[in-house]
């Protein structure tokens, strides 16, 4: 469905926008707070360092005010330890918030960076992860080398940045949901006209229209126009057909008529050959002129013919013309309309009808059902005509569909019934099957495409 490829297409895309956006924004906020974070990591180590001092004896002094309560409050994640590296220094100063000695590395493992300085993670006394700047300062004059130390909460800081991630996605999510709405209806309202193209070829199919008609958008009016021309060329095709049809049958009627007569005339052996081949000549004549007219007509997007009605007609025909013989008429409640012409339905029926009025002895069945074929992905209905004659073999039932082949020259007829209704019925892409009737005589079903 277009409608939906469309849909789909549009929201996947702006899915995998917004999940590129966010990714994208959440990397950058990672990155400026990491930085941030640094930086004041160092401001810190910078202020610690100029509030220490060693004394000639050897005693590290000061009263470091970095200016955040946090290096107050015990176990915050944040602090700072002034460590003597040397035997030179006597004591060391912690931050009122570190209860605990933190581990650091051995310079093997992180080194010094050309500022003097080396970061690395460490685990705080309340169990927190904690970012470390380090630096190793020479106090005084001689070798009184003290390791400075300022150690930052760095799980706060990925709480904040997981926070400030999930924030970002129900933003966006909110903000997707709304732009996938808006692109929906958009999308919608921009293909409307196509459904209403849909709308208006349903109409001609179902034959309350015989062409596209309504207001189009400049875009679609072309197709609209070209499909009406592609409709009227068809129209007239068939129309032309008919025509032809019509002259040719009623060029050769007065033809054939003077030959049947000529041949009665003579009366003798030839003459009768003579009638009998006019005769012939004039079934044959029928029969694919019956096709040309089926053929031309297959297909027609405006071709509809009410099933129900029709059979009720042909059953009263057929009852008033075999008064001795009981019909039984079994029709769906729902009225079926055939997607073809009234005049080739009236064929197909009618000529079975009558084979089995002929053949039959007491008893004649006709039954519609719809809908049949759905499994198929095709909309049909299907009609069958039972008897309680003779029947027909199964082995001679392919032959009984051959033009001209009677299997029984006892009744009058010429052979071409059956053998036209397959005609008929294969040029609407239907299907013939004879079969053993359960009234005993020849079930003949007939599918057919419904509108």
């Amino acid at each position: 469905m277009l409608t939906f490829r469309v849909i789909a297409f549009s929201s996947i895309w702006a899915i995998i926008a917004l999940v590129v956006i966010a990714t994208v924004i959440s990397t950058l906020f990672r990155q400026v707070s990491q930085r941030g974070f640094e930086t004041v990591l160092s401001a810190h180590l910078f202020n610690l360092i100029a509030s220490v001092s060693a004394s000639e004896t050897g005693w590290l002094a000061g009263n470091p005010n970095l200016g955040d309560l946090r290096f107050s409050q015990p176990l915050s994640g944040w602090y700072w330890s002034v460590e003597p590296t040397m035997e030179t220094l006597n004591n060391e100063l912690r931050s009122p918030s570190l209860t605990e000695p933190v581990p650091s590395p051995p310079l093997a493992a992180v080194p010094f960076d050309r500022s003097f300085q080396r970061r690395y993670l460490a685990v705080g006394p309340g169990g927190e992860d904690v970012q470390v700047l380090e630096a190793e300062v020479v106090l005084g004059e001689g070798d009184r080398i003290a390791r400075f130390r300022i150690m930052g909460n760095r799980s706060e800081l990925e709480e904040e940045i997981a926070e400030f991630a999930r924030q970002l996605f129900i933003y966006l999510a909110i903000f997707g949901l709304g732009m996938v709405a808006i692109n929906v209806f958009a999308i919608l309202v921009a293909l409307k006209p196509l459904s209403g193209i849909r709308r208006a070829l349903a109409n001609i199919r179902a034959g309350t229209a015989e062409r596209l008609s309504g207001p189009f958008p400049a875009e679609i009016e072309p197709l609209a126009e070209e499909t009406n021309a592609l409709i009227e060329s068809n129209r007239r095709i068939i129309e032309r057909a008919r025509t032809q049809v019509g002259n040719l049958a009623h060029s050769l009627k007065t033809p054939l008529a003077v030959l049947m007569n000529e041949g009665r005339a003579l009366g003798d052996e030839r003459g009768a050959l003579i009638s009998s081949q006019a005769s012939a000549m004039q079934n044959q004549i029928d029969h694919y002129l019956q096709r040309a007219r089926a053929a031309a007509q297959r297909n027609t997007l405006t071709a509809r013919s009410p099933v129900n009605h029709t059979l009720k007609r042909l059953a009263r025909v057929a009852e008033k013309l075999n008064p001795d013989k009981h019909l039984t008429l079994v029709l769906p409640n729902d009225d079926v309309v055939f997607a073809g012409e009234r005049e080739d339905l009236e064929e197909i029926v009618g000529n079975v009808l009558e084979n089995a009025t002929k053949w039959a002895r007491a008893h004649v069945s006709l039954t519609l059902q719809a809908p049949v074929g759905a499994e198929a992905g095709r909309s049909g209905f299907l009609i069958a005509i039972e008897d309680d004659g003779p029947g027909i073999p199964e082995r001679y039932a392919r032959r009984a569909l051959q033009r001209g082949r009677r299997l029984d020259e006892s009744k009058p007829g010429t052979g071409l019934g059956l053998s036209i209704v397959a005609d008929i019925v294969e040029d609407y892409s239907g299907n013939v099957l004879l079969e053993r009737a359960q009234l005993g005589g020849l079930r003949v079903e007939i599918i057919l495409p419904a509108a």
